[in-house]
């Protein structure tokens, strides 16, 4: 049978050298893992280019430390609650690599053709000499990762002795006789662990030559394998700081501990969620911003466990559950154009309450204080968004008894019939960022919120049905 390339692999260019003979004609330089990091993070500086592509909020905290590890050579650990961003950072350390760089073809560990490590590879270097054949190995290829588990095994991540290799003749000494695992085959590369603290504690004694010695020892057996590959690691804070959780020698080989944490400011989460929610109907900004006041509040909560955090991947689901609640009031009333309103909102609390890890003693209330934490965003985003305007208008709308209904059966051209035209709307709108000339979807979700924060400030009666209606009327 014939190998084919993987089409969703990089097809290295075709002018690039194809033996050592022509990789030293052509000027190539050989650089460990951590030079070539160093050089291309500098020349990114230089340039004043993107460093770290998708990370948010970290510019002026985080990614200064992550830089000046870089820099110094030092293999990290990145400390942070769920959700903090530390495996997408990991990630992006691949973009400073170079694009292609030259490995012995057919290395198992990524050789480089001018240092090779292992007694085969030097054994072919020497034989073929510039003939040596070079292949060409993108960088998203020289990354590895591991999510640390009770179960992971030394041979999961350093490797283990193969009997079949043994039984054709090798002996047990012999490198050959070795199935490697994660971290060598990762050399010249980027390898990291999460969650290490969750390593049983005879793996973490595995990485202790990894990260110092630049070897590996497999049964008793050392390996002079020296490793070249920049390792880092995620961890909870309590379980790293927990001496039984992860061994002292462990920690002292990291060159840098790094703090993590989730957007400081609001402004830093909305932009967080703008680019990671994946949206199945638009949702307008000030609904936006509701999510993320209430993923704030919820983070925040005493009655929410704060050791293990409220991920940020909280507020990106609570986004995405307000979108396909649009879409699903669209395709039961029949929109054309759906577009989320602040009543969408309300089926997040109960979609997303197995996210969040509560007190013990608040067991039987979470639907309760996630729902009062989601009227406390309603309001502090309308108050922030709406403060100075004249609401009369809507005020006025509901009196001598009448009634404006909305909800998940109500679509927006419905809302927009029973409201007709309300003095301060065109404000509101402007106020809002929908725009001058805004699509009935987006009137009727200025209109929706303006009730139901004029509500939340005691300036309007609500009701609930039980066909899934809000009814707005009187004064409370």
């Amino acid at each position: 049978m014939t190998a084919t390339a993987d089409p969703a692999l990089p097809t290295p260019p075709a002018d690039l050298p194809r033996t050592v003979g022509e990789l030293r004609a052509a000027g190539h330089r050989y650089r460990t893992v951590k030079q070539e990091l160093r050089e291309n993070l500098l020349a990114r500086m230089r340039e004043g280019s993107i460093r770290f592509p998708g990370i948010v909020g970290y510019d002026d905290t985080v990614l200064p430390e992550v830089e000046r590890a870089l820099l110094a050579g030092h293999d990290m650990v990145l400390l942070g609650e769920r959700g903090q961003g530390k495996t997408r950072l990991i990630r992006s350390l691949v973009s400073l690599l170079d694009e292609w760089t030259p490995v012995i073809a057919g290395s198992e560990l990524n050789e480089h053709p001018l240092h090779p490590i292992s007694p085969a590879a030097r054994r072919r270097a020497a034989e073929a000499g510039d003939d040596l054949p070079v292949g060409w190995l993108h960088r998203s290829m020289r990354y590895g990762e591991k999510l640390a588990t009770p179960d992971t095994s030394v041979g999961d991540l350093i490797g283990d002795v193969d009997p079949i290799r043994v039984a054709e003749g090798r002996t047990l000494g012999d490198p050959e006789t070795i199935h490697f695992g994660l971290v060598p085959r990762t050399n010249r590369g980027i390898f990291a662990v999460n969650e290490l603290p969750d390593l049983a504690e005879r793996i973490q004694v595995a990485l202790l030559n990894v990260l110092e010695e630049r070897d590996i020892q497999v049964r008793g057996y050392q390996l002079r394998l020296p490793l070249d590959l920049l390792l880092v690691a995620s961890a909870n804070p309590e379980d790293y700081t927990n001496r039984g959780r992860i061994i002292t020698p462990l920690k002292d080989r990291f060159g840098a501990e790094i703090r993590t944490h989730y957007p400081v400011d609001l402004e830093l989460e909305l932009a967080l969620v703008r680019q990671e929610a994946a949206l199945v109907a638009p949702v307008p900004d000030h609904v936006l911003e509701v999510v993320v006041r209430f993923a704030r509040a919820v983070r925040e909560s005493p009655s929410v466990d704060a050791r293990s955090g409220v991920s940020a991947r909280f507020a990106i689901a609570a986004a995405e559950t307000v979108a396909a609640s649009a879409l699903r009031r669209a395709g039961l009333v029949g929109e054309a154009e759906p577009v989320a309103r602040v009543g969408d909102a309300v089926s997040v609390a109960s979609t997303l309450r197995g996210k969040v890890e509560f007190e013990s003693g608040e067991e039987g209330r979470e639907i309760e204080i996630l729902a009062h934490l989601l009227r406390t965003a309603t309001a502090e985003t309308f108050r922030d968004r709406l403060t100075g305007l004249d609401l009369s208008g809507f005020t006025s709308l509901v009196g001598d008894g009448a009634v404006i209904e909305t909800g998940e059966l109500v679509g927006a051209e419905e809302l927009l019939r029973q409201v007709g035209t309300v003095p301060g709307l065109a404000k509101v709108l402007d106020r809002l960022d929908l725009g001058d000339a805004p699509t009935p979807g987006e009137a009727a979700a200025g209109i929706e919120f303006v009730l139901e924060g004029l509500h939340l400030t005691r300036r309007l009666a609500k009701d609930l049905t039980d066909d899934g209606r809000t009814r707005y009327g009187g004064r409370n």
